[in-house]
Order: C-alpha cells, then sequence, then structure tokens
C-alpha cells in the first residue's frame, strides 16, 4: 500500500469523523462551527497566516456565525508562555463565545486549550500551575459539574499535532521551564488540517516540526507495552519513513504540494501515538531548553542519546526503527549482527547522519545560548513530580534518586555529541 494512503487509513482509524484533513477544506469550517452555536472566539496571527485566517472568516460569515467581540484575537508567543493562555482567558471570559477556534501551530493551540481551562474553571483554581500533571482538569470539572467551551483547532503547521491530543504545553518565561497539561477533556473538539497551508511555512519551522513527528512516534514505540506494539510499530515505521522520504523533497522545493501532505500525514501520526502511549525522555529534557531552541529541535536532539541509554531494553524496536533509516542510506551496518549498546550507537548514527544530510544539529552546543545551566535545569526539572510521567513512560525506567547517575551523563554526551559517554543501567 501507498505510504501516504496508509498513513490516511491509520488517522481516520484514530479520529473519524472528528478530524478533517486534506487539500482544501477550510471552506468548511463555518458548518462545523454553525454546530456549537452562532459565535465563535477566532484566536490566530493575522500576519503570515492571514490568507488562512481570510477563508475561515469567509466561511463563518457563509454560515452565520459571528465573530465574538467582533475581532481576531491575537494567539499565544511560541512555547505557549502563561501570560498569554491568562490574556487569551479574558477574551473567553468577556465575550463568552459559543465556541472557541484557534488557528495556528502547538502553541497557539496549547494555549487555547489551557485558557479554555481556565475560563471554564477557573473558580475551582484561577491558577495554571494547579492543572499541570495528568488527569487534574477532569477532576476541577467533574467537581464542578462543568465543560469545557467546544474547541476547533485549525493546524497549520506539521509538527506537534496538538489538534489531536490531550496534551497542553505551557512555559513560565521566568523560569524557562516548560510544564505539562495531560487530560483527555484538553482534546480538541474538532481538527481541521488543509495540509497546502504549510506551503507557506519557513524551512526551519518545517525541519523542526518534521522531528517532532519523529519525536513523538520514536518516543512513543521506544516505550509501548507489548499489548500495543502491533500498532505503535505500524505508526512509527509509517510516520518516520514518510519523514525521512519527503523531508529532503520539502528542502528542494517548499511548495511541494505533496511532499507537504506526507508531512502533515507523518506528524498527525505522530498525534495518533501520543494518544496510545506516552513520550519520555526526549520531551522531558526539551521542557529545559525553551529559552535556546525550539521544541522539536530539542526533541530532535536528544532521542539520538536516549535511544544509546535505551537500547539493551528495545532491541527489537530498534531494528524496526533502524530498518527504516538503513533503506534510505543512513546505515551501513547489518542490524541482526548487533546488539546492546553497539545496536543503540549504530541506529543513533543513522538518525544523525539523517539529521546532517539536511543541516539540522546533533548536539546541544549547536545551539546559541546552550550552556552548563541548561543541564542543571532539566536534571532538576525530571525530579519535579509534575513531570514525573514522562520518566515513567521510559522504557529504562528512572526515578528522582538515579537522575544524577544516569541521566546527567545522558546531557552530556548531548552535549559533547560523545555517544561513549552514556552509562547504561544494568
Amino acid at each position: 500500500m501507498d505510504l501516504k494512503q496508509k498513513a490516511k487509513n491509520l488517522l481516520r482509524q484514530f479520529k473519524g469523523d472528528d478530524y478533517a484533513l486534506g487539500v482544501g477544506i477550510l471552506d468548511e469550517v463555518g458548518k462545523y462551527a454553525k454546530e456549537y452555536g452562532d459565535s465563535a472566539l477566532l484566536i490566530s496571527n493575522y500576519t503570515y497566516l492571514k490568507p488562512v485566517v481570510d477563508k475561515v472568516k469567509e466561511s463563518l460569515k457563509k454560515y452565520g456565525v459571528a465573530l465574538a467581540g467582533n475581532r481576531i484575537v491575537r494567539d499565544a508567543a511560541p512555547n505557549a508562555p502563561r501570560e498569554d493562555v491568562y490574556r487569551l482567558e479574558g477574551y473567553i471570559l468577556n465575550f463568552k463565545p459559543d465556541c472557541i477556534i484557534v488557528i495556528g501551530g502547538g502553541s497557539a493551540i496549547d494555549a487555547a486549550k489551557a485558557a479554555n481551562v481556565l475560563a471554564s474553571v477557573g473558580h475551582y483554581s484561577a491558577d495554571i500551575e494547579d492543572y499541570f500533571g495528568t488527569g487534574l482538569v477532569t477532576k476541577a470539572l467533574q467537581h464542578n459539574d462543568k465543560q469545557l467551551l467546544p474547541l476547533m483547532a485549525i493546524e497549520t503547521s506539521a509538527s506537534s499535532g496538538a489538534h489531536l491530543t490531550k496534551y497542553s504545553n505551557v512555559t513560565d518565561p521566568v523560569s524557562g521551564q516548560k510544564k505539562l497539561i495531560v487530560d483527555e477533556a484538553v482534546i480538541p473538539t474538532k481538527s481541521v488540517f488543509d495540509y497546502s497551508v504549510t506551503e507557506t511555512m519557513p524551512l526551519n519551522l518545517t525541519i523542526d516540526g518534521a522531528f517532532d513527528g519523529i519525536a513523538h512516534t520514536l518516543e512513543v514505540f521506544y516505550g509501548i507495552d507489548e499489548e500495543n506494539f502491533e500498532l505503535c510499530k505500524e505508526i512509527a515505521e509509517t510516520a518516520i519513513e514518510l519523514i525521512v522520504k519527503y523531508t529532503p523533497k520539502v528542502i528542494d522545493n517548499l511548495e511541494d504540494t505533496e511532499a507537504r501532505e506526507a508531512l502533515g500525514l507523518a506528524t498527525d501520526l505522530g498525534g495518533y501515538a501520543i494518544m496510545v502511549g506516552g513520550t519520555n525522555g526526549g520531551h522531558l529534557t526539551s521542557f529545559s531548553l525553551v529559552d535556546v531552541t525550539s521544541h522539536g529541535r530539542a526533541c530532535g536532539i536528544m532521542n539520538l542519546y536516549y535511544t544509546v541509554f535505551f537500547a539493551p531494553a528495545i532491541e527489537k524496536k530498534l531494528r524496526v526503527i533502524g530498518n527504516v533509516f538503513k533503506k534510505y542510506g543512513y546505515i551501513k551496518e547489518d542490524l541482526t549482527k548487533l546488539s546492546g549498546k553497539d545496536l543503540g550507537i549504530a541506529v543513533a548514527e543513522g538518525m544523525k547522519n539523517f539529521a546532517k544530510d539536511i543541516d539540522f544539529p546533533t548536539k546541544l552546543s549547536d545551539l546559541d545560548g546552550f550552556n552548563d545551566k541548561h543541564i542543571t535545569r532539566a536534571l532538576e526539572a525530571a525530579k519535579n513530580p509534575q513531570l514525573d510521567m514522562k520518566l515513567k513512560n521510559m522504557p529504562v525506567p528512572l526515578n528522582a534518586s538515579l537522575i544524577e547517575e544516569y541521566m546527567g551523563p545522558i546531557l552530556e554526551a548531548a552535549k559533547e555529541g560523545d555517544f561513549s559517554i552514556i552509562k547504561n543501567l544494568k
């Protein structure tokens, strides 16, 4: 079966009618919004996304849905700073829309999710800090017999899969630390992705998004249980091959619609993956690097080194992933003859070769502004109970007492680009 058709079948299996995907589907947004009422709070950037916003406005007008507050509300800055969450909450409370429509990438969508939470259950707790963790939004909703407003997420970049998932990442700009809401209540009511809109996305954003898609499928597959192994294997193989095959094509031509669609499908599969299992090491460390790089770039670097650390526990999975990179010439070794850390290094080297081929950084010291304070921050964050789910999702379980001994060398290896520094847990 064609790779893209395989991806579409998987996504249909995942979301059914709750997801509208393809090329040229923005005209339908007004029809979807009308199901929720007569007004919508429209959140978006209105500069580089103006063509998308204008199409959505036309569709809303066609179906008789008014803009709440008679305006477009500015979306969130990168990494969804918490002050943007509180600002968006204010618009929701003041304009009282029947639904929320957010147009943008992961940061915009995550901020809208979190703002919807505060606007709906803020009397339970008005502090976003109290919702970081797993299932705490649902707890608040049940306690107050409330529901979130319907939220339609219109994705514009192939990256995080935020339009499909139960995650909302929010950053404290003062500490430079990102934290996470994990709750099925924040899954968008309706998701829309017209893959053609990504043709206007800059090259760096496109590549970072591709590595974010790899990170989601890779990390979930590494940590998945045997019950869900076959499903996650199919998701990961399909998504990663789409990215490895089509990212160079997008680099050659940013307006290659076929390649753009392929990357959109791949990163959407990343969203599917994180609804089946959980991300782990790469994502955990990325939360402490928000002031020096994008989320996708941080995950893309760190997963090289977590691959080597996890290797003795995930040999069967490494051969699956390794064969994708081998198929496209990034691995020369016979993976059937390798095991343990040696297998992990071979697969990580293949991933590194792919990264270098598209001019993507492969170590933390490649990042402008990175220093040892980021390592200290990452180690402290790994001990935070609010991020404990990332440790629990690791195929090699760690707890707070093991962080310095084992995660410390992983971060040093990532800083230097030296896999030999990594210390495997026996």
